[in-house]
């Protein structure tokens, strides 16, 4: 007989979470529990205000990096997990493998040469992303593989990109706070928006992702 009262998380439970609006985090790498989060203030990314500067635009448009689409989804989970500070323990590492698996959490990789520079990864549900962590190893990675991002979820028919939480870094890139009880309701129409993460071609012209994704600043 189990002593704990709670059922063991998987894949599937995962999912529901995310469908009921909290998400997992644990207190640091070595940590053996996870909890479940529900913020009373909720981070998001409108997806007609994601806020380049002129100098990120500029950087774009070179020719000295690709990005890719689920090719290393298992390294950037790692790295995101490899810093100081983490709520990304084993058993979530585990669980976002298995989303992956199954077809629904994604991870878009920046690369500068063979280096894997940067990049981010989270779950597509319905027309909702939630933004789980994001990384750099060169200047202005993760923001690239964001930028990329927005152009995606605007493509294929997305309303909704949850951060989770604003940081001082996304709220440069135009991230918001609101309310729980609105954030619920917008969950609850986004789920219920068709939605489709590969619309957009992997291979896309810088220009095309710029139009998709960015407002001037």
């Amino acid at each position: 007989m189990r002593d704990d009262p709670y059922p063991p998380i998987n894949a599937r439970l995962l999912l529901e979470a995310y469908a009921s609006g909290v998400f997992p985090m644990a207190d640091g790498a070595e940590a053996n529990e996870i909890f479940w989060v529900d913020p009373k203030a909720r981070g998001i990314i409108p997806l007609d205000g994601l806020t380049v500067s002129r100098s990120l635009r500029k950087r774009l448009r070179r020719d000295d990096y690709q990005v890719t689409i689920n090719r290393r989804f298992v390294d950037i989970v790692q790295a995101c997990a490899d810093r100081e500070e983490t709520w990304i323990n084993a058993e979530i590492q585990s669980l976002y493998h298995d989303l992956y698996r199954g077809g629904y959490a994604h991870s878009i990789e920046v690369w500068m040469g063979d280096e894997l520079a940067g990049g981010l990864y989270g779950v597509a549900l319905g027309g909702a992303f939630f933004g789980e962590s994001m990384f750099s190893r060169r200047t202005d990675a993760s923001k690239i593989a964001l930028v990329w991002l927005v152009a995606r979820l605007r493509a294929g028919g997305f309303t909704l990109l949850d951060t989770q939480f604003v940081t001082e870094h996304l709220e440069r890139l135009g991230a918001i706070e609101i309310p729980r009880g609105v954030y619920h309701r917008r969950l609850e129409q986004a789920l219920i928006q068709p939605a489709d993460f590969w619309r957009l071609p992997v291979k896309t012209d810088t220009q095309l992702v710029l139009q998709l994704s960015t407002q001037m600043s």
